[in-house]
């Protein structure tokens, strides 16, 4: 996200949820109607975590005071206690760490923020970590959770929270959106943000990159392919290793940069033998780097399992004659000959598969053997 200059507001960087921040700016504002413990809850790629900042900022920051403003928004501001995790779920240990830092009192601005990105990545001991923290925070904390849905979190983390829930875009606002930011054609805007199904980040991603629209397309024509269980093997693999090599793609910079920013901090020079001293602190970096390697590599096969929902959710709907906008429109003939061909409760039995595949992603299974299973029920219509 872009540091706003000295003349512009936190809130000028959300985008398409106008009535989320006229509540936030009321709360700021005005403190009979500032909760001590928000949840901001949206779909994928709809700004939660944007609003969360611009929200820290005008909490912690004096009217007019530009520069707390910036220091907020880049995560630098000593108020502002922030934690999103890299790697599959929240450590306990980052989230009693939180909790400790939720009682220090404000040094510099009006309040102590303390915002949680991946709210709904914390399992129920963490969760329980919160609970007090949540009930019973020092008068000038305020914390500020984000979650694709309240129901992500447990009901006693509910009770405890004021629910913010963001608006949808349509497809034809992002589009604009894109087009503003990247410059491309409104057909290609157009198409990546309804391929995206209105994730900002991710249409701009596809808007901007053939390549990636171009695996998008074969992924789901190789799913369209599969007729027995050779053909899913295969094609769990293939999604398994381009999902890997995106992973990799996106992390290998920003992992060599972190490798060589410890060094020089550690004293040795580019090249230069690792002494024996600092060998735990790079062992570390290296551990938090597989961490956040382990969870782009799910987070880039749960975008591929949405791909797939869409997909099915397209044949569903043409299965009922339903008159529901399709998504995949590129493969608006395999769709009809799929629709024709298979029972809408051969397609229900495969999105539920997507949807249990999801399910045991999260709780760590392997993701070859996950996406095996699924496809299985693909090609025959029963689950594996």
């Amino acid at each position: 996200m872009t540091t706003p200059a000295l003349d512009t507001s936190p809130w000028d960087e959300v985008w398409g949820q106008d009535e989320a921040v006229r509540q936030l700016q009321a709360a700021a504002s005005d403190p009979s109607q500032l909760a001590h413990a928000w949840l901001i809850t949206g779909p994928p790629g709809s700004g939660r975590s944007t609003l969360a900042y611009a929200f820290a900022a005008a909490l912690i920051a004096e009217p007019g005071d530009a520069s707390a403003v910036r220091q907020v928004v880049a995560r630098t501001h000593p108020d502002l206690t922030a934690l999103r995790t890299e790697g599959v779920i929240i450590s306990i240990k980052d989230a009693r760490a939180l909790v400790e830092r939720s009682y220090f009192s404000p040094s510099l601005g009006r309040y102590r923020v303390m915002v949680m990105e991946d709210a709904d990545r914390m399992v129920e001991r963490t969760s329980n970590v919160l609970l007090k923290a949540l009930e019973e925070p020092p008068e000038q904390t305020v914390w500020i959770l984000c979650a694709p849905s309240d129901a992500d979190l447990l009901p006693t983390i509910r009770s405890r929270v004021r629910i913010l829930r963001l608006r949808e875009p349509d497809v034809a606002d992002v589009a604009r959106l894109i087009v503003q930011r990247t410059g491309v054609s409104e057909a290609v805007a157009e198409q990546s943000a309804r391929l995206a199904q209105r994730h900002i980040g991710m249409a701009q991603r596809l808007a901007t990159d053939a390549a990636s629209r171009e695996r998008r397309e074969q992924t789901l024509r190789g799913v369209l392919g599969v007729r027995g269980v050779g053909d899913a093997v295969e094609v769990a693999a293939r999604i398994v290793q381009l999902a890997t090599e995106d992973a990799k793609a996106l992390t290998a910079a920003r992992d060599e940069a972190e490798r060589e920013a410890l060094l020089r901090t550690l004293g040795v020079t580019p090249g230069g033998a690792v002494p024996p001293a600092v060998r735990g602190q790079l062992s570390a970096l290296e551990d938090d780097q597989k961490r956040r390697a382990t969870r782009s590599l799910r987070d880039g096969i749960d975008r591929v399992l949405t791909d797939l929902e869409s997909l099915y959710r397209d044949t569903l709907m043409r299965q009922f004659g339903q008159d529901a906008a399709p998504i995949n429109v590129e493969l608006a003939a395999e769709i009809d000959a799929l629709a024709a061909a298979w029972s809408p409760q051969r397609t229900l039995a495969v999105i539920d598969a997507i949807a249990h595949t999801r399910t045991n992603l999260q709780g760590n299974a392997a993701p070859a053997l996950a996406l095996e299973s699924m496809l299985i029920t693909v090609a025959t219509g029963r689950a594996a």
